[in-house]
């Protein structure tokens, strides 16, 4: 390992403290070392350029942003938590500071999960939790046209329609009633989100399989990418949704069976 990316948490004064501890403690070891905050994506694009590794310092939403920098790179990123949930993060700080001996080493295998590739408006985006077609700040329903494979399967009418990977599976799409998928699973779940009169009820999509979401009726909508970016869409313009070229790419210390224990307790503590 000879250089190392560190993004942290904004905002958060403990995980600048930390990524500032690690990149002493990295150059110490003769490796070298760059951080970023994660509104900077830009420049972390910039700076991942011939890193071996990431690592997030905050929680699953720092990580959500650090893989939108690796992913273009295959880079691998380590989580560290400062989160309250962490479903993505693996690691507490006291298991990181333990264990980095051994990932300087190369110790730890390579998780690879499911992205998801949305194209409308000639543009495209890879996002590794989940998108959302839906009414946004506005008080109306938006009414989504969904087909799958071009067949027309219905039109959703409430607060909005959610595509997520396996990872998304425990966020939005898991508050809105959606089922859990193993993190490995390279299916898609489509989750309406409060629909009104219509079926609410999830569909796991085949991995092979495009999904299309138009917005019908006579109010704009919006496009949510993994919770951070909100786009308009305008009457009448799909967006297409499959599997995306890119994985996002995890350093894990644990074994992989760890993610049903791990589910459990989580869980258990909300």
């Amino acid at each position: 390992m000879k250089r190392v990316g560190i993004i942290y948490r904004p905002r958060l004064p403990r995980a600048q403290e930390l990524a500032c501890e690690l990149e002493r403690k990295l150059n110490a070891c003769g490796i070298s070392s760059w951080q970023c905050s994660a509104r900077e994506e830009a420049e972390a694009a910039l700076q991942a350029v011939g890193s071996d590794l990431i690592v997030s310092i905050g929680g699953d939403g720092t990580i959500l942003r650090a893989v939108h920098v690796a992913s273009r790179l295959s880079l691998p990123v380590l989580g560290v938590n400062l989160g309250r949930i962490g479903f993505i993060v693996e690691l507490s700080v006291e298991d990181f500071w333990a264990n980095l001996p051994g990932i300087i080493e190369g110790k730890g295998r390579i998780e690879e999960r499911a992205m998801i590739e949305v194209m409308f408006s000639n543009a495209s985006f890879h996002v590794l939790n989940e998108m959302v077609v839906g009414r946004g700040a506005t008080a109306h329903m938006a009414h989504v046209e969904m087909a799958i494979d071009e067949d027309v399967v219905t039109v959703y009418r409430g607060d909005g329609v959610i595509v997520s990977t396996a990872t998304g599976s425990t966020a939005y799409s898991l508050a809105a009633g959606g089922p859990i998928l193993h993190p490995l699973s390279r299916e898609m779940v489509v989750q309406p989100v409060s629909c009104h009169l219509a079926p609410s009820y999830a569909l796991v999509v085949l991995p092979q399989s495009e999904i299309v979401l138009t917005p019908v009726g006579s109010r704009e909508v919006t496009v949510s990418l993994d919770g951070q970016v909100d786009l308009p869409l305008s009457l009448g313009t799909s967006v297409r949704v499959r599997l995306s070229s890119r994985v996002a790419r995890f350093l894990r210390l644990r074994d992989p069976d760890h993610f049903y224990g791990s589910l459990y307790n989580r869980l258990r503590e909300e």
